[in-house]
């Protein structure tokens, strides 16, 4: 057992402190067992732990750190797997530090501890929360650009539209001649009835023939 885990156990032990857990998980699929587990080997009880899935750490709301912060009084302790866990962006991060030190509440990060009252224990914490917040940027910028390479070789189109221009035009011709319904014409080209009246509001209605004065209306509906 490592010293900080020493520290954490004899902690919990006198009951008058607690460690309070919080895992996070960007998406709802992220599994979170290896948070919980490296909790639960730093002293963390489960029934301490609160989570939050499928929210990043640039949302500040979120219920399971807002139901951690709460659980923390004087003398205890918030533990995070790392700091990113916890915040992305340094005001973020700030802003969680000063509600900790409101409370006089420890964090400890991956079991190194930090005093927010203390100036060092500050300190670090904040060099912590730039580099969360640098490696969040870096991410971003190299998810930017991927999408533009992606783009440029026409792996990245965006949402393509369900019909085709000539099936469009199709669709409003045959619309036109007034001999289906709205249900006959989705069925038809295999869309959705909204994606049917979309098309006729987009495309340029067909020239008024003699012989069908009535065309480019729908005459009947499902």
């Amino acid at each position: 057992m490592t010293d900080s885990q020493l520290t954490y156990s004899q902690e919990s032990s006198r009951g008058a402190t607690f460690l309070v857990g919080y895992p996070r998980g960007s998406t709802e699929q992220q599994d979170l067992t290896a948070q919980r587990n490296s909790l639960a080997a730093l002293g963390v009880g489960d029934d301490r732990i609160y989570v939050d899935h499928g929210l990043t750490g640039t949302n500040r709301e979120r219920p399971g750190l807002r139901l951690a912060l709460a659980a923390g009084h004087g003398g205890d302790t918030l533990v995070v797997t790392k700091l990113d866990r916890l915040a992305r962006s340094l005001p973020d991060a700030r802003d969680i530090l000063d509600e900790l030190t409101k409370r006089h509440v420890k964090l400890s990060p991956g079991g190194s501890i930090h005093d927010p009252t203390d100036p060092i224990g500050r300190l670090l914490f904040n060099v912590l929360a730039i580099v969360a917040e640098f490696e969040a940027d870096l991410i971003s910028m190299r998810t930017r650009e991927g999408m533009k390479v992606a783009k440029a070789k026409g792996r990245l189109r965006g949402k393509q539209p369900k019909l085709s221009r000539i099936q469009s035009r199709h669709l409003v011709e045959l619309n036109a001649r007034g001999s289906y319904t709205t249900a006959e014409l989705a069925e038809l080209f295999s869309v959705g009835r909204a994606t049917v009246y979309r098309t006729i509001q987009r495309e340029p209605e067909p020239a008024n023939n003699p012989q069908q004065p009535f065309a480019g209306t729908l005459t009947r509906q499902s």
